[in-house]
């Protein structure tokens, strides 16, 4: 009897065991490295400043809140600024004059390519393990520490000082690294004998006071800061543009200002098309890139309001969080046919992803979501599967205005001509599980229509030194049906980085798609593969030459945060500097303008940089914020600890009848 006890029990435990494992199975949830990396936004512009995406026609002028990929370039025209945000507390700026181009973006390293005029790294904030690279044409600076940085770059030489505790290090191209301490200047000259010359750090100019006004000081105290996660960008704009209101469903959510009665969540916009998220959101709201890239929309006591959720210690990135949705078969709505539509998710329902990897596309996720999660109007447990399939009911459906819809083939083609549909007309409307089955063309690769100023080809030209090899999603661009320029600008000089930051190695020749010239302009042919063109007929060739900080005058102007500060005068004629002896042997030519000819230019290749190695979370329980953040000091357990506690009719109100299950404390994977 004993012995068909234990036999008993022994069959008992193993399908306990394997009902267990089977749960764990069906309630696996998207793997996160479908999430992707977080982008640069473009956060300011003032003047004439241009954009520039691998595949796409030309120039174009650049918009606020575009997402910034691997492979972008901007141009800053005369008395230009532009204003890049990493991260709160971290900005790379740029004056007049300058091409500043996004080599890589990966989890590690931010790299970016500065070929002429002057930018700033202003980082109050540098996340730990993470680093901000500039390639300038005689040297690689690494930036791990926070500080204010400043890299000035004209025809011979760079020049490149610390402030504000900044620490860096420098590669040249002969791979000898040096640390450059705090206030300090470096200037260097020539790429295969570099000189170096190193001094104390010269009193700020008006450029630099503008760029220190901009960033604010670091003790000033912002109410969304409150609310929102500390690593989500752009949540200084919500206090300039709306208030937060406390509800007793959602807890607090931002309600912009100055919207029309009609107005709802991704209306008033664009969808642009990004060689790794695909299709994204460009709002044209200055506020437009928090409330657009995290979080969810709700709509209460008639109006909509933006609810981040409870605060989460790795809040995640996404190019929207809407629901696609498009009409059955044979059923006629107020829209053209055939459309696509989307509405803004509502407070935890999920989003299904139209990009990443297989097994993450077309999955239900909640990545960076501390809130509960909701299917179909009921809050689920951590341990039911979740079909994507059966998810068919968003709450937002059926506020007035909520889903908006555009032809088919004009979807992510410029300027958008969009419908409302109405609450009747959502009835009849069926999700997108997964990719869209719509292709990108060279107009969906910007945010803004019509030509601007392109920077002249001999500054676009140059090399430049890195420690890794730029990323390259040309890929991409063919698989989606884009046909990247045939023009390549020349690959930058490999050199040993100080220090590992993961990646490609020197083995891994980059050479990346360069902007087109404009049609009818002629082109530079070396002997070889990867000549250069001519230089565009709409380029200047004249600009300002910012030169040393000792030699730049410094006009008096207001130091406000919006004002353009004056421009650098004393232009000179920019023209292509002599080549390294070893890169003109290999271009065909001992100076970068070689003969012309009509035959065009050969697209050169290279190799993909390697995954970046992945960061530990920083927080075990993504739920719970750490002690000291804003939100442990809030101190709410009516909202925001409400959602790690078994699910609450009294806390959840939704506009259905259906009520939701309880549920036990969910410890969802990191964002």
């Amino acid at each position: 009897m004993t012995g068909w006890k234990r036999i008993w029990i022994a069959l008992l435990a193993f399908f306990v065991a394997l009902a267990g494992s089977t749960a764990a199975v069906v309630a696996r949830t998207a793997p996160e490295r479908g999430a992707g990396p977080t982008p640069p936004r473009l956060s300011f512009i003032d003047g004439d400043v241009s954009f520039w995406r691998p595949g796409a026609e030309d120039w174009a002028p650049a918009k606020v809140n575009t997402p910034l990929a691997a492979g972008d370039s901007l141009y800053t025209g005369d008395n230009a600024n532009l204003e890049l945000e990493l991260g709160p507390g971290a900005f790379v700026r740029a004056g007049a004059g300058t091409e500043l181009g996004l080599e890589s973006l990966e989890a590690e390293l931010k790299q970016f390519k500065l070929t002429s005029g002057h930018a700033a790294v202003d980082a109050r904030r540098l996340p730990s393990g993470q680093a901000i690279e500039i390639d300038t044409p005689n040297g690689a600076f690494t930036m791990d520490h926070p500080g204010y940085y400043r890299v000035d770059v004209d025809e011979s030489r760079t020049t490149f000082s610390t402030r504000r505790g900044g620490q860096a290090t420098l590669v040249p191209a002969n791979g000898e690294a040096t640390d450059v301490g705090s206030d300090k200047q470096v200037v260097l000259e020539g790429t295969d004998t570099p000189q170096l010359a190193t001094s104390t750090a010269p009193d700020p100019d008006e450029w630099d006071r503008w760029n220190l006004d901009r960033s604010g000081t670091a003790s000033e105290p912002s109410r969304s800061a409150r609310y929102v996660p500390p690593d989500v960008a752009g949540s200084r704009d919500l206090d300039r543009s709306g208030e937060w209101r406390e509800t007793p469903s959602y807890g607090h959510v931002w309600v912009p200002r100055d919207v029309p009665p009609d107005w709802a969540p991704y209306s008033t916009g664009r969808w642009t098309w990004d060689p790794y998220y695909g299709w994204t959101w460009v709002d044209d709201a200055p506020w437009g890139w928090a409330p657009y890239h995290y979080g969810r929309w709700v709509y209460v006591d008639n109006y909509w309001g933006w609810a981040p959720g409870p605060v989460v210690v790795a809040p995640v990135y996404a190019p929207a969080l809407v629901a696609f949705v498009g009409p059955h078969v044979s059923v006629s709505v107020g829209a053209p046919f055939p459309f696509v539509g989307w509405v803004a998710l509502g407070f935890g329902e999920p989003i299904v992803p139209w990009w990443g990897p297989v097994g993450f596309v077309g999955t239900c996720w909640w990545g960076g979501w501390g809130g509960p999660h909701i299917v179909n109007n009921v809050v689920i447990q951590k341990n039911v599967f979740v079909n994507v399939r059966n998810v068919t009911v968003f709450r937002n459906e059926r506020v007035h205005n909520a889903v908006i819809a555009e032809r088919r083939d004009h979807f992510g083609q410029g300027h958008m001509e969009h419908v409302h549909l109405t609450a009747a007309d959502a009835r009849h409307l069926r999700p997108f599980h997964g990719q869209l089955g719509v292709k990108p063309t060279a107009a969906s690769l910007v945010a803004k229509e019509g030509h601007a100023l392109a920077p002249p080809q001999a500054v676009h030209a140059r090399p430049v030194v890195a420690t890794r090899p730029a990323q390259d999603f040309s890929n991409r661009l063919h698989a989606a049906g884009l046909n990247p320029a045939s023009n390549a600008a020349p690959p930058p000089r490999l050199a040993q980085a100080p220090r590992p930051h993961g990646g490609a190695s020197e083995g891994a020749v980059a050479r990346r798609t360069a902007p087109p010239p404009p049609p009818g302009a002629g082109q530079r042919q070396g002997s070889e593969a990867g000549a250069r063109p001519a230089p565009p007929q709409h380029a200047r060739v004249e600009r300002p030459n910012p030169g040393s900080p000792h030699d730049r005058g410094a006009p008096q102007s207001s130091n406000a945060p919006g004002h353009r500060p004056p421009g650098v005068t004393g232009g000179r004629e920019h023209q292509a500097p002599p080549l390294p002896p070893r890169q003109a042997e290999r271009n065909g030519s001992g100076h970068a303008g070689a003969s012309r000819s009509s035959a065009p230019p050969v697209h050169g290749t290279r190799e993909s940089a390697s995954a970046s190695r992945q960061r530990p979370a920083p927080h075990a329980n993504p739920h719970q914020p750490p002690a000291g953040s804003p939100g442990a000091r809030r101190g709410a357990p009516s909202f925001s600890h409400a959602w790690a506690s078994p699910a609450s009719p009294e806390r959840f109100h939704g506009p259905t009848q259906a009520r939701p299950q309880r549920r036990a404390p969910a410890r969802p994977r990191p964002a």
